[in-house]
């Protein structure tokens, strides 16, 4: 084996056979159980539950001074969790086989809102690694000295870097690893918000007067206007609190049947869990007089004010907070993690509608869509840099994404329900729900954009603009290929006279044998065979076709995505022999499937020049009039690959060029 193909052993682990029973059948999916609800909640729940170590703070630090607004926020926190998660339980009902914002928007609003809001996502995924990898080194260097805040950033880009490798391992967050992670958190932060709220319950009675008095004085000296502005400033900064809560909708495929009802009851844990820890958390920052220190999360100034005042050893209250950050950093990271499941999912579904290059839809040897967790990777590493892994920037360019989404998705759902007010008993409440929420949804993403416009939020918009622009593109250029190519098509359609009872001319190893390597396009297929008999006519007695399915992440769906692919790759080989038994031509074909095409491709190849060894193999190209990098980079080279791989093998291959 070559060093390079070791080393890649070595860091990526050894390739996996997609056909094989063990194998997981859906992209990228890092779970072969059926998960109940509450190892559901506990997979998918980490990218909600963190966001309440960052979201509560960027939304109470944007009060200044006026801190009693903290009990609005706290209540508003608690409401829109709920709002936004029984308008997504819409969304399981509707979309049991999952596909998240990017299928919803596709199917209920078209395709050029399903650009709009798979671009967003895109974009939101890259966000999700970055803000989680930040917000979880600033939850461990909380603990750290002054001196150490140096090293933060070179510590985010390392942690990128190690999940980058991680995820094309195809290494999961095993619910060995996760749930203690997860419980930890859980308990923790129960246990310290109850004994907070508790602790300082004498506070209670006089925190509601004392919002009301703030407010009224604030309104008083600066207007209703400006209090309601420093509301929703507020508010709307802490929109990164309510993501994660679409990570259900996105993966009812996971859950055991019935899918439905086991997604409500996820749903429900989630909204439980995020609106208790979100809210509380808060509320914790108005009793506690959390202020902010330098190099300190309010989280970590807030929890250590608590386990301060039971007055133990010094040592010890500090590893007890220690716990509570590592299990913090460790909830963030696990969320951190899912941005490299949801991310190249949706660039598989974007490449499978011919928005994004064909590439992305490719699985490596280890099954999972590499280009697309590369992809993810380096641009979450690029915005961690060029932000310097800030998190009150990284709010600001995430939390406008996530809203696109929402927004778009329960626009959706309202269009949806109105269409179909005469077939629904419930549509008055169904709707009316999703009304509610695409307007709060709606309210938090027009808020936030023009309160964070000149502070980082147009970069987000520009971003997505620019991915949008270049997904258009690259669509209208595969379906000006894809008509041309089903022009071509049609000029070879079957015949009804090629029955299955064609006489079958017999191979003759020692004749001189054709070696067609064709795909899906029958067009190409034949417009080479027949321009080989024309420049050789007579000359070959013997017709091979080769074809390799492409296990990709469209068809990497489960035992029907398998044998669709199957099917469609022997229905187009039995097309080729059929023609040639046809003719009066000895023929025959192989098939293999796979990940790599041009390995499983060299495999065949090998095996059939050893029984028929007089032979040359021929493949096809697409020439373009104005072919650039992109044009070239938008489709495979499988035919040039193949060349110089067996010409290395001492194997004669002809490239046939068919301009588009």
């Amino acid at each position: 084996m070559p060093l390079a193909n070791k080393v890649k052993e070595a860091v990526i682990g050894k390739p996996q056979d997609p056909l094989h029973t063990d194998a997981v059948h859906a992209p990228d999916n890092r779970y072969n159980i059926a998960l109940v609800a509450f190892l559901a909640w506990v997979s998918l729940g980490a990218d909600g539950l963190s966001s309440a170590c960052y979201g509560p703070q960027e939304a109470f630090l944007a009060l200044g001074r006026y801190t009693h607004f903290g009990l609005y926020l706290a209540v508003a926190t608690f409401l829109t969790v709920f709002i936004i998660a029984l308008a997504y339980n819409q969304v399981i009902k509707l979309f049991p086989s999952g596909g998240g914002g990017y299928k919803v928007a596709t199917q209920l609003l078209g395709s050029r809102a399903g650009l709009v809001s798979g671009s967003a996502l895109l974009v939101d995924y890259v966000l999700t690694i970055a803000i989680s990898i930040a917000a979880g080194v600033d939850a461990l260097f909380s603990l750290l000295p002054l001196g150490a805040q140096s090293y933060k950033l070179i510590t985010e880009m390392a942690l990128g870097i190690g999940l980058i490798v991680l995820n094309l391992r195809s290494m999961k967050e095993s619910l060995r690893v996760l749930l203690p992670i997860f419980m930890g958190f859980i308990l923790t932060h129960a246990g310290l918000i109850i004994y907070g709220i508790v602790a300082h319950a004498e506070g209670l009675p006089a925190l509601i007067p004392d919002t009301l008095a703030e407010t009224e004085q604030l309104t008083q000296q600066m207007g209703w206007i400006f209090a309601a502005s420093l509301f929703l400033k507020a508010y709307s900064l802490g929109g990164g609190t309510y993501t994660g809560l679409e990570a259900v909708s996105n993966n009812v495929q996971l859950l055991r049947e019935p899918r439905v009802i086991t997604g409500r009851y996820t749903m429900l844990y989630m909204a439980v869990a995020l609106s208790f820890t979100a809210g509380g958390v808060i509320l914790l920052y108005l009793l506690w007089n959390a202020q902010y220190i330098p190099h300190q999360t309010l989280n970590a100034v807030t929890f250590g004010s608590i386990i301060d005042s039971w007055r133990l050893d010094p040592v010890l209250g500090h590893s007890l907070l220690a716990i509570v950050m590592l299990l913090e950093a460790g909830l963030l990271f696990v969320a951190a993690n899912i941005g490299f499941l949801g991310g190249p999912r949706v660039l598989a579904y974007m490449a499978v509608d011919s928005w994004i290059p064909r590439q992305f839809r490719n699985l490596s040897g280890r099954l999972v869509t590499q280009n697309g967790i590369l992809l993810m990777g380096l641009g979450a590493l690029g915005i961690l840099a060029w932000t310097e892994g800030d998190v009150s920037v990284l709010v600001v360019l995430y939390s406008i994404n996530v809203f696109i989404t929402f927004s778009l998705s329960l626009l959706g759902l309202c269009k949806h329900w109105w269409r179909n007010r005469y077939d629904e008993k419930h549509y008055k409440s169904r709707l009316m729900l999703s009304l509610l929420g695409f307007t709060v949804t709606g309210g938090i993403l027009i808020v936030t954009v023009v309160e964070k416009f000149t502070e980082g939020g147009w970069l987000t918009i520009l971003i997505t603009g620019l991915i949008i622009t270049l997904c258009a593109l690259i669509k209208r250029h595969y379906e000006g290929v894809r008509q041309q190519l089903r022009t071509v098509d049609a000029l070879y359609a079957p015949r009804p006279d090629w029955g299955e009872d064609l006489p079958e001319p017999l191979l003759d190893l020692d004749q001189p044998t054709a070696i067609f390597l064709v795909g899906k396009n029958r067009g190409l297929g034949m417009y080479t065979l027949k321009w080989l008999n024309e420049v050789f006519a007579g000359h070959f007695k013997n017709f091979i076709f080769l074809s390799v399915g492409e296990v990709d992440a469209e068809s990497y769906g489960g035992k029907g995505a398998l044998r669709s692919l199957q099917y469609q790759i022997e229905n187009s080989l039995r097309y080729y022999v059929h023609y040639c038994h046809n003719q009066g031509w000895a023929a025959t074909s192989y098939a293999a499937y796979g990940t790599d095409v041009e390995s499983e491709l060299e495999k065949l190849v090998v095996e059939v020049t050893n029984e028929y060894p007089n032979s040359v193999c021929l493949g096809s190209k697409l020439i373009f009039s104005h072919e650039n990098w992109l044009i070239s980079w938008l489709h495979n080279h499988t035919a040039i690959a193949m060349q110089r791989r067996l010409h290395l093998r001492e194997i004669q291959m002809i490239v046939t060029p068919i301009k588009i």
